[in-house]
This record gives structure tokens, sequence and C-alpha cells, in this order.
């Protein structure tokens, strides 16, 4: 296989000339298919948060292909069921998908999801923190920590170190384990509020903020990963799919209040789709 730098240099030209939605800019799916990639990770366990649409759903129909065990996990189980049914359908020989009940904004489904994990494999060689909310009124989480940085950080920081003894397990010196954390360039919105990390000084909140803070969280995260265990076994990175406006992500916020905030037109030249943001986790 020639070197990464060599796989990747054919994507550059196909972001010269951005045009929106289906414009040059390679799928998830392309990405496998470039790679020869279809049917050559048997040997290989995912585990993708959030994926009963959108970013999840794409990132997962592109990594069934790789022949890959899946498994995903939703909060809403018949949503999950009629995504794996979607992916499914148009590549029925890959290995069975299997979803788990989790939401990251409850500490106690993160340890049961993570504990029914560990009961159905003794191996992961990959994590996806894939999923996220933005925008959400002012809120807490179950748990008890502000809505964004409850579920996009410390939901996902639990399920971590809750599976790393199985991600260490599953590394070795050919095919080291990784954890893939979706931020976003919404984290140069805010750095971590430690003085204030949940808002609670009256007036302060701003959902933007919110969500720009919980991203770093997220770089932060996996840079801690990387430098703590990339010795033992775990490379770990952050990434930014891109901006896309029509995935679930966007349920607390209308898509023309957040063009009002900068230039329309240029919004609507740098947005992507889901199949295309998948491509940067892929």
């Amino acid at each position: 296989m020639p070197p990464a730098t060599e796989l990747f240099r054919p994507y550059l030209a196909r972001h010269a000339n951005l045009r929106g939605i289906g414009d040059d800019r390679p799928t998830a799916l392309e990405i496998v298919k470039d790679l020869g990639a279809e049917g050559r990770l048997n040997d290989v366990v995912i585990l993708i948060t959030g994926c009963s649409a959108g970013l999840g759903v794409q990132t997962a129909r592109a990594l069934h292909l790789t022949g890959a065990k899946l498994y995903l996990t939703v909060r809403n189980v018949e949503k999950g069921k009629a995504a794996i049914s979607d992916i499914t359908k148009d590549a029925p020989d890959g290995q069975p998908i299997e979803l788990l009940s989790m939401d990251l904004g409850d500490l106690e489904s993160v340890r049961s999801a993570a504990a029914e994990f560990k009961s159905r494999s003794n191996r992961l060689n990959i994590l996806i923190n894939n999923a996220g909310v933005m925008a959400a009124p002012q809120g807490k989480t179950i748990s008890g920590f502000e809505t964004h940085m409850g579920s996009n950080h410390f939901g996902h920081f639990l399920l971590f170190e809750l599976l790393k003894p199985v991600l260490l397990a599953s590394a070795s010196p050919q095919r080291k384990s990784r954890v893939i954390n979706l931020s976003s360039s919404g984290h140069l919105i805010s750095p971590v509020r430690f003085d204030d990390m949940d808002f609670a000084k009256e007036g302060s909140y701003n959902p933007y903020a919110a969500y720009g803070q919980s991203k770093t969280a997220n770089i932060y995260m996996a840079n801690y990963i990387d430098r703590a265990y990339g010795n033992q076994g775990i490379r770990a990175i952050s990434v930014h799919p891109g901006v896309i406006l029509s995935t679930e992500l966007m349920r607390h916020q209308k898509v023309e209040d957040l063009l009002s905030i900068g230039d329309p037109e240029y919004f609507q030249k740098i947005e992507c789709n889901a199949e295309q943001g998948a491509a940067t986790t892929v």
C-alpha cells in the first residue's frame, strides 16, 4: 500500500472548488472503494456512537462495506433498527450489525452499554465518538451536567475509560487501536469554561458557546489519549466533518437562524451532506 500522503493527495483538488452539497468532495463510500478496503477488515471490531441518523449512519454504511464487525449505539432502538435495515439492504453479505442502547447524558446508561458490549465482544479496534447535540436550550443531562458537555464530552470520556482495557488488549504492533472524536470548527467559539462550565452564572448561557466548549473538550480528550496511550497501542484523533445542516444535530436550531450569524452564501458554499461529512471520519 502506498504512503498515506499518496492516498489522500488526490482529494485536495476535489476541495478546491466548493459548491455546496453534492459537489466534488468525496463521500465516505468513495473513500472505502478508492482504498480497495471492501471486505478487507473482517477481523476488525468498531463501535460507533449516535447511529440512528446522519453522520453516524453514513459512517456505519461505509465501514460495513469493509467487512468489519459494527456495534452501533442509539438512544432510540426503533430508529436504530431502521438504520441497520437501511445500511444492510444494499450490502447483505457483511457481518451482522449489533445495536446497543445508550444515552450519553445518563452515565448509568453509558456504564450499562459498555458492560453489554464487553459481554458480547472481547475485542475493540476502533471507537468512533460520533454522537452529539448542538445549540440546545439551557438544561442539564440526567447525570446533572450542562447538556452539551454532559452528552458530547463526559459521556464519551466515560465510555472510553470503560472500554480502554478492551482497546489496549486489542492493539498489536501491526494494528494499533484507534479512538476518533468528532469535534468541530465550532471549538473556536469557546474554550472550556473551567470557572463556569455549567453556565451557572445568571444570564451567561449561550448555546453556541456551550457547544463550542464541548467540542474543545473533545479535542483535549483525543490529545490526552494519544499522549497517554499512544505508546501502549491506542492512537486518537479529533476531526471536523464539515458544515452539515441536514442532520439531527440541528434539531434544536433553525437553519435560517444559523445562517443569520454569518454570510449565508459562504455557509451554502461550504455545506456538505452527511455522506461527504462521514468521509472525514472514515
